[in-house]
């Protein structure tokens, strides 16, 4: 019987600065793929010998001191690099990967979706113009009807309950009434949220901000996806939020989530 895959995802917020929470974090608990995002490195700076001496193959879209997207597996890959539909864009937002497992793949997609602040700037109608991109990309893969997980940082807060204090975030290109119909666009092409499919509980976070003591009061939100197509949610046997990683000295702001499929 084969053992279930476990597909994690991080914005890892400097992987030059977090290095040792890095290989920590392959060690403690071993996912067959790692997504990260914000690497903030161009693909030679990356940590590769280091990450590969811990057993890993790694493919980078690396970007100088911004964005920087990354897929880690204990197997071997083929991945591609930036998310169709916009050949003028620059931003290092998107890596997919192939990954072989026993005698079927599962394809994995690395996203550091644009923050989109401040609205009613050129920025926030990147992110939306961003996200339909992502929507036509995910209707592609799902003609295809293979196992696939779409996982990363999507800078979105899905619903109220997916903060502390969603009061705070009422006017945040996070949780604008125009990004989170995108982001149930995305899900309503017939993909699983993760999370939700096994659970229903508020105060479930994976961003707690540095400033004014967000860690130490639990003000987080949860901004960090898994989305599955209808394969791999067929095989979702569990979902956890690895928390203690925000507890380390000198922190990413974001924890990983990862899933196990059957």
């Amino acid at each position: 019987m084969e053992r279930a895959v476990r597909i994690a995802t991080w914005n890892v917020n400097s992987v030059r600065q977090r290095t040792e929470h890095l290989l920590r974090y392959l060690k403690e608990v071993e996912p067959d793929v790692l997504c990260l995002q914000e690497i903030k490195c161009l693909d030679e700076a990356f940590p590769r010998l280091e990450v590969e001496s811990a057993g890993y193959n790694v493919a980078t879209h690396g970007q100088k001191t911004f964005n920087g997207v990354a897929i880690l597996s204990k197997r071997p890959i083929e991945a591609t690099r930036g998310l169709p539909g916009d050949e003028h864009d620059e931003q290092s937002r998107y890596i997919e990967a192939i990954v072989p497992h026993g005698k079927t793949i599962i394809r994995v997609a690395s996203i550091y979706l644009p923050n989109g602040n401040p609205p009613l700037t050129e920025k926030y109608s990147y992110k939306l113009a961003w996200m339909d991109r992502l929507i036509s990309r995910a209707r592609e893969l799902l003609k295809l009807e293979e196992c696939f997980v779409l996982a990363g940082d999507y800078n979105v807060i899905p619903e109220a309950r997916d903060a502390r204090d969603i009061a705070a975030w009422t006017g945040d290109a996070l949780y604008l009434p125009a990004t989170r119909a995108k982001f149930r666009e995305l899900l309503n092409l017939g993909l699983t949220e993760a999370l939700r499919a096994t659970t229903d509980e508020a105060g479930l976070y994976t961003f707690w901000d540095y400033q004014a003591g967000a860690w130490q009061k639990n003000n987080g939100i949860r901004i960090d996806h898994l989305l599955l197509s209808p394969q791999a949610a067929d095989r979702l046997q569990s979902v956890a939020i690895d928390k203690h990683m925000r507890a380390l000295e000198k922190p990413s702001d974001h924890v990983p989530i990862r899933i196990d499929l059957a």
